[in-house]
């Protein structure tokens, strides 16, 4: 099956493209849809200008897609022409998403890929939070946190990389606060800087945290790819 990812560079988007490999198939592009501003009901924003980077590193072409506004019928129409585009360039068969358990995500891209005739694959589909990001550690996944937006996630989290000890504390704070563990619901965002699919892994040269109050960023304005 000749699929087409919708990527984000963070760990859901690349550990997709991770297992669908795993099983056989054949992931053949990246589609990365790039909002303007934060508040994007479909689509990760923080870093998302990295996506080219990562596609290099994956060694697999990206097409990357601007969304202007954040409305639900903007965004659904930017995902058509951007699936439809290429679609007819690499005659893919279907895509592969990062979903866990967001059904308004899921059904909204299960409504565009039917009106394409595309199939649509999410192959972490309602795998347990810790479970997961323990398997994420396990397969050598090193995932730096770009966002924050969850009571309990304050600015000391942006820029730290995800390890046992914070899982740990991760686990603690989303039981005391009732935030998703895996970060579903836009709670954190993040970034992966090396992994089994990259070829090369992304240096972070310089970054700066962006705090809002009671949410943020850590910014990525210098890097590198690196030969493993």
């Amino acid at each position: 099956m000749k699929l087409a990812s919708l990527y984000s560079g963070g760990k859901d988007s690349n550990y997709s493209i991770f297992e669908m490999r795993r099983l056989g198939h054949d992931v053949v592009c990246l589609i990365s849809i790039m909002p303007e501003i934060g508040d994007s009901l479909l689509f990760h924003f923080p870093n998302i200008h990295l996506t080219k980077a990562l596609a290099q590193a994956i060694d697999l072409p990206v097409r990357n897609f601007q969304s202007r506004t954040s409305s639900l019928e903007s965004e659904m129409s930017v995902l058509e022409k951007a699936l439809s585009i290429v679609k007819d360039e690499f005659h893919i068969d279907g895509i592969v998403h990062g979903g866990i358990a967001s059904m308004f995500q899921k059904k909204n891209f299960q409504k565009v890929c039917e009106d394409l005739q595309l199939s649509i694959y999410s192959p972490l589909w309602n795998l347990n939070p810790r479970n997961y990001l323990n398997q994420l550690i396990d397969e050598k996944f090193k995932i730096i946190i770009v966002g924050v937006s969850a009571l309990g996630l304050g600015k000391e989290w942006l820029g730290s990389t995800l390890n046992r000890e914070n899982l740990t504390k991760l686990e603690f704070l989303s039981a005391k606060y009732g935030f998703n563990l895996s970060f579903e619901g836009g709670e954190a965002e993040t970034l992966v800087v090396d992994c089994p699919i990259y070829k090369k892994k992304l240096e972070i040269r310089e970054g700066i945290v962006k705090w809002f109050g009671d949410n943020g960023i850590f910014e990525i304005i210098d890097y590198d790819l690196i030969d493993k």
